[in-house]
């Protein structure tokens, strides 16, 4: 896990980050495999506790290009935990009423409350990278939310939020074989939109923008991660590590009985 966490300072290339690399694991597909299950029935008793308990926040933070397997990550990592407490919050592109407000107001109303788990597919930072790379707003504007969003993140880790953000790093023709796949089988030409070619042209552009977000905001409060996700399986086993590990230091304790429940007998 620490291996692909970006310290902060850290000045990120990611041409020189291989998305195929799988060193941190020692086996082979089919042990991470087994390694995978074992973690995500851990991730599921852990966010039994983290509901149980109500007291501390976790939100998951995932950016990728697309085709990376945000959706995939959400399917296959916390596939074991309970609907109630966990919830996914994914940011399309604004409503008129969000417009209306600074960019991070509809953001704020979905972190989590106390016992809550969110993952944020796609986030905040989309107004750092599709609004950069169009040029949707000047490049003042958003040069200035890099800053806006550490302090953002920092707010929300002192109100006792524990974030955890991961890049899903895929290559250009991981990219190519896997869009060509959703082309290839008519059940999944619902995920293909030709717009996904015009951003695809825009690759060294998001590249850029990238960089620059893992360059500027990963800190000690909301640390990135990049994790090499051309191997599913890889992404799957960095990142349900990432969670048992983060979960596993909160120290959680189921709460104690606020009534004495010493022979109770259900009748």
């Amino acid at each position: 896990m620490e291996q692909h966490r970006i310290e902060p300072g850290t000045k990120v290339d990611l041409s020189k980050l291989d998305p195929n690399d799988t060193s941190g694991f020692k086996g082979d597909k089919a042990d991470a495999q087994a390694e995978i299950a074992k973690l995500v029935h851990k991730l599921e008793g852990l966010q039994e506790i983290l509901y149980a308990e109500h007291k501390h926040k976790i939100l998951i933070v995932l950016q990728a290009m697309d085709t990376a397997g945000k959706d995939g990550t959400v399917r296959h990592v916390f596939s074991g935990v309970n609907p109630s407490g966990v919830y996914v919050a994914s940011f399309k592109q604004p409503t008129p009423e969000e417009l209306a407000h600074d960019y991070l107001w509809r953001i704020h109303k979905m972190v989590p409350g106390e016992g809550e788990m969110v993952i944020f597919n796609r986030s905040h930072y989309e107004d750092v990278l599709i609004v950069r790379v169009h040029g949707l707003v000047p490049a003042k504007v958003w040069k200035q939310r890099y800053d806006q969003i550490n302090a953002f993140e920092k707010y929300l880790n002192q109100n006792g939020i524990t974030i955890l953000k991961f890049y899903l790093h895929i290559d250009k023709d991981e990219q190519k074989e896997r869009l060509q796949a959703r082309l290839d089988d008519p059940s999944k030409h619902w995920k293909f939109q030709l717009g996904d070619l015009a951003e695809r042209k825009l690759w060294p552009d998001y590249m850029e923008a990238y960089q620059d977000v893992l360059n500027l905001t990963s800190t000690d409060w909301a640390p990135w991660y990049v994790v090499p996700a051309n191997h599913k399986w890889y992404r799957d086993l960095v990142i349900s590590n990432a969670l048992v590990q983060t979960l596993e230091d909160l120290k959680m304790e189921y709460p104690q009985d606020s009534e004495d429940l010493a022979g109770v007998i259900v009748k």
